[in-house]
């Protein structure tokens, strides 16, 4: 599964064995510019779809993000403890924010496509 992406502007990505890793996307670290800290939800909280469990502080503001999917958290990017400029640098990628089981079906997901236009109409 490639990435489905939420209108929040999280995305979500199967890496394998039941586990989806959970971001924010690239046009989203733009709107918040510089990000200063992250607070992360803790491994073993279960979340559901659209409920908030993180935050993210930029210089900006502090932003709520949503879980894309409800599940188990089963485990965060500790790395952004540290360095949650990583966002910035890498939001689709290294700057991860955490990884999350379930077997619930993912529901109003869009592809890449349809958050390139959503994002464009934005």
């Amino acid at each position: 599964m490639s990435k489905q992406y939420t209108q929040e502007h999280e995305w979500i990505e199967d890496v394998g064995n039941g586990r989806f890793r959970v971001g924010i996307t690239d046009f989203a670290q733009e709107q918040l510019g510089d990000v200063v800290s992250v607070e992360l939800p803790e491994v073993g909280q279960y979340v559901a779809q659209k409920e908030e469990c993180a935050v993210i502080e930029s210089v900006k503001a502090a932003s709520d993000i949503y879980a894309p999917i409800s599940g188990e958290v089963a485990a965060v990017n500790e790395t952004l403890i540290d360095n949650p400029g990583l966002v910035n640098e890498s939001p689709e990628d290294g700057g991860w924010l955490w990884e999350m089981t379930t077997d619930a079906a993912a529901e109003e997901l869009m592809d890449a496509t349809a958050y390139a236009a959503f994002v464009e109409e934005a």
